[in-house]
């Protein structure tokens, strides 16, 4: 466990129905939340598809990603940025992403890096 004030993020790169990368880098977020470290999620290239709305995982047998993204203000996660590009990218509207997440430039992302003290990338 690391110190008290130490924050850890973490980096959603990839699709979330591709692998299982997307769903393991949230349950890291879920579990390290669980033990009172402060987390943040960034959502970098693919890994914005994890916000797109009305995803129909059943479609595919996997669990429903929204729902587990809903879960996050229940484990203190509120800190939740998507890179601004990427976003335009696939035309993602975080007005309906199914958590609350602000777009970011490159700048700030690399601020946001800057200031925690762990860096997880999946």
């Amino acid at each position: 466990m690391t110190d008290a004030g130490q924050e850890l993020m973490v980096i959603v790169r990839h699709s979330p129905y591709g692998s299982s990368l997307g769903r393991a880098a949230l349950d890291t977020a879920l579990a390290a939340a669980a033990f009172d470290q402060t987390v943040h999620l960034l959502f970098l290239g693919d890994g914005v598809l994890h916000l797109l709305p009305e995803q129909d995982a059943a479609a595919v047998g996997l669990r429903n990603i929204a729902r587990l993204l809903g879960s996050l203000p229940l484990y203190d996660i509120e800190s939740v940025f998507v890179d601004e590009a990427s976003a335009q990218r696939y035309g993602l509207d975080l007005q309906l992403s199914p958590v609350p997440a602000r777009a970011v430039d490159n700048d700030a992302i690399r601020e946001l890096m800057s200031n925690c003290h762990h860096l997880v990338g999946f």
